[in-house]
Parts: structure tokens; sequence; C-alpha cells
């Protein structure tokens, strides 16, 4: 009995000091009484938890150096190529602005995308840039797969090093761990002489306890400074090796044109960052560009400065809305501000719609997300379910000028936790293409009806309700 006592002594005391502990925390009050919730159900669990990943946490050291590597860059990305600097359309101002004060990097006018949808086209299209690499070649990827993909695009890179291209690659460390394990295709690119780091590397013993969840999400390829790829695409095979929901339906961008000087900054951060070496200074390697006509802003975000997250992003488009707002995502888990301002949209006559998949891999987040669907309808807000994969890309659009798409989720770890990268592309032209991607996906998609989601099973409903109180730590 008396070591029954003691365990439940304890308890209590965990209980009664991580309230001080939880609310001395810049949490909002859902995040708070989550945790607060998860401590007094099980206060040692609760305690745990909160130590490994109870704070957007990366460690002192590596938060000072990561901000050390922004500010160097970022100031540079004013003149990246001593090119100019161009507005957008006057009613999306507010919008450039808010992504400057994110991303500290301007729109660029001069550029040109071409949209890519299919996975074996991305391997095939950056195989054969690399392939026609003269000097440099820099990868950036969440997941780089040893697999047919990712075979591929290992042996253009080693064709390019033996022919005296510099080349570097940064992969996820948890995402891709078997990239660096044993015979994984870390090896064979070291041997080549390529330059390989890992992005955020755990250790459970590591000085302040840093969340070891905390992961560099962007998807990003950059070829000789003229070329860049950025979007959801993963190096992987569309299957990604029988999970649930595939295949998967990704959008990335091939890019040219001056903004690739900011796309070079964000990947110069990001190895420096992990290196330990000051990587070159992008603006020597940009060039003479072929003619574009788009204008585009890049915006990096991560979990080192509070003010610089997606959320601020996303909400600044939607808030932009006047006429219609598109958005696909893979994983919803959206937070009361986002909620509020989709609702707020469609408040104001805005045609919204929401595409998520039919079959989600995820099943504690789709159910997070399925709890705030009737909500969201009674508001007028159509969501579809994608039924021909699981649809991956991350896309928005804003009425007929306005488009943002890159690796960002609409859940609370690309908001808060994640690095990603997100482009905004502004005019007509643009949007009228990718919103033609777009309906592409709503002809696959299956709208719900408010009234048949209402009749649904009181257990499937209180279920989802009940993981939706969890959706802050998600």
């Amino acid at each position: 009995m008396s070591w029954v006592l003691v365990y439940l002594l304890i308890g209590w005391l965990i209980r009664v000091g991580m309230v001080p502990v939880v609310l001395r925390r810049d949490f909002a009050p859902g995040a708070a009484m989550a945790w607060l919730g998860i401590v007094f159900l099980h206060p040692y669990i609760g305690a745990i938890l909160f130590a490994f990943v109870g704070e957007a946490r990366l460690g002192t050291a590596r938060v000072s150096r990561h901000r050390e590597m922004v500010n160097h860059f970022r100031s540079r990305a004013w003149t990246v190529g001593a090119l100019p600097e161009s507005g957008a359309d006057r009613a999306y101002l507010p919008l450039e602005r808010q992504a400057r004060k994110i991303g500290s990097m301007p729109p660029l006018a001069g550029n040109s995308i071409e949209f890519i949808l299919e996975c074996p086209t991305l391997v095939d299209k950056l195989v054969a840039d690399i392939a026609g690499a003269r000097s440099t070649v820099d990868l950036l990827y969440y997941i780089f797969a040893c697999d047919d993909s990712g075979r591929r695009v290992v042996r253009a890179l080693t064709e390019a090093a033996g022919r005296g291209v510099r080349c570097r690659v940064l992969v996820d460390a948890v995402a891709s761990r078997g990239f660096f394990r044993g015979k994984g295709l870390a090896k064979p690119l070291r041997e080549a002489g390529i330059e390989v780091r890992e992005a955020l590397p755990v250790a459970l013993l590591r000085r302040g306890l840093p969340r070891m969840d905390l992961r560099n999400h962007r998807k990003l390829a950059i070829i000789d400074g003229q070329i860049a790829f950025a979007g959801s695409h993963n190096l992987i095979d569309a299957d990604y090796h029988g999970r649930r929901g595939g295949p998967w339906v990704d959008l990335t961008g091939r890019f040219t044109g001056p903004i690739v000087g900011e796309f070079a900054v964000v990947f110069a951060e990001d190895w420096s960052f992990e290196s330990g070496q000051l990587a070159d200074d992008p603006a020597a390697i940009a060039g003479e560009f072929p003619p574009g006509d788009l204008t585009m802003q890049i915006v990096p975000t991560g979990p080192t400065a509070p003010g610089e997250t997606y959320r601020r992003l996303l909400l600044g488009a939607i808030q932009c809305a006047q006429s219609q707002l598109i958005l696909t995502t893979p994983y919803f888990v959206p937070d009361e501000p986002t909620l509020v301002a989709l609702q707020m949209a469609a408040d104001r006559g805005v045609k919204l719609s929401l595409i998520v998949p039919q079959r989600p891999d995820h099943m504690f987040t789709a159910a997070a997300g399925r709890a705030h669907f009737a909500r969201l309808m009674e508001s007028g807000i159509a969501i579809f379910l994608y039924q021909s994969g699981l649809i991956h890309a991350k896309t928005v659009t804003v009425d007929d000028k306005l488009v943002l798409f890159g690796s960002a989720n609409l859940d609370v770890r690309s908001f808060n936790l994640n690095f990603e990268l997100s482009s905004l592309l502004f005019g007509p032209e643009v949007t009228d293409r990718l919103r033609a991607i777009q309906n592409g996906y709503l002809a696959d998609s299956h709208r719900l009806d408010p009234k048949e989601w209402a009749s649904r099973s009181p257990i499937k409903t209180y279920a989802d309700r009940a993981i939706s109180l969890l959706s802050p730590l998600l």
C-alpha cells in the first residue's frame, strides 16, 4: 500500500506542478486545455509527452544558429542578381506585405513556371536538368526514398559529379532514415564525392530536450542557379511503397527566372545551418534568365520565429478572397483562427471549396478534420472528398489573380512546427492554369451532402469530436 500511496502522491504533485508549466507557455487556450487534460488523465505519460513534444522547441543554440543564417542570407535576397522588384495587383498588396514580413523576400517579376502533376514526369524532368547541369546541383527533400525514383536521381547526380558539377544533397533525418542507413542512397552519393547532410538530426539526450518531431518538410531542387523545382512531390514512387490511400497526387512547379535566386537563398540558409559552413552567396550564381511574365514571391516559414508562420500567410490569402476560393490539402487539422477565417470568407459571399482525401493515410488527423465538417458546411462551404488517390497537393487559388502552393499542409504541424516553403504567384494567367488543375481534382471528387453527413452514426460523430480535442497536439 505504501508504494501505491507514493505513486498516487507523485501523480498529484505532477498534476499540480504542470499547471504553471503549461500556463506560462504561450499556448492558445485550446492547446493549453488539451495538455492539462492529458496530464490530469495520466500525469506520468502526460509529463513525458510534454517534455518531448510540448513546445515548438529546437534548442536555444540551434535556433540562434538558424536565425543567424536567415539574417545573413535574406538580407541578400533583396538584391539577388541586382534584379528589380515588382508589385502585384493592388488588391493583393496587403498579402504581398504580409508575405514580405514573414519571409523577408520581395515579389520579383519576369518569371515562368511549368506545373508538374505526375511523379514520373517530375523525375524525368529533374534527371534531365541534372544531366544538363554545368556548375551546381542542390537538392533539399523531406523524403528521398531508396526506390526507382530515388535511384534514378542518384545516378544523375553521380554522373553530374563525375563531370565536375558541385552537388549537395540535404535530406530530413527522420522522414528519410533509410536514406542514411547501411546501404542507403547516401553511401553511393558520398563515394561519388557528393556532399550529403542530414536535416535536423535527432538525439535523445540533446541538451534542453528539443522536439524530435520538428522536421524540415521542404521539397526543393536548384540547378545552376537557373532552374528550381518546388512543391509537394517527395523523391519517392507515387505509391509511397503501398501506404494507405495511394497513389499520391502531387503538384510541383518548375521555375525559371529571378525567383530562382530566392529559392537559392532558402537552400543556402538550410545548408549552412546543418553543415556549419557558410554557403556561397546565391547572388554569385545568378545570371541571365529566359524571359517570363509572372510575378512571384517565395515565403519560407519555420519554428525558429513565432511570427514567421504559414498560418499567417494562409489567413492573409483567405482574407483577400472576394469571389472564389479553392483549397486542396491532404491533412486538414485547422485551429480556431483558420476555421473562423474560412467561415468569414463564406459569410461575405465567397464561393469556397475544400478538397481532402476520401481515403486518408493518417486516421487521427482525418478524424480531427471531420469533426469540423458540419460546422463548415453550415456556413456554406463545399467539402469534396477526392477519390482517385491521396491528394497530396497543397494548393490555394484566390479569385482569379492569386495562387498559393508549396509544401505546407492545412494543419497545426505546418502552421507551427515544420520548416515549409510556399510560393505566391500573382496574375490571372497562372491562376487560370492552376484552377484548371484544381477543377480536375474536383471532377474526381464526391461532394459531401450536409443532410447525409448529419445522419451519420452518433458513435462516429462523437469519436471524431473526441479526437479533435487533441488537434493542438497532432
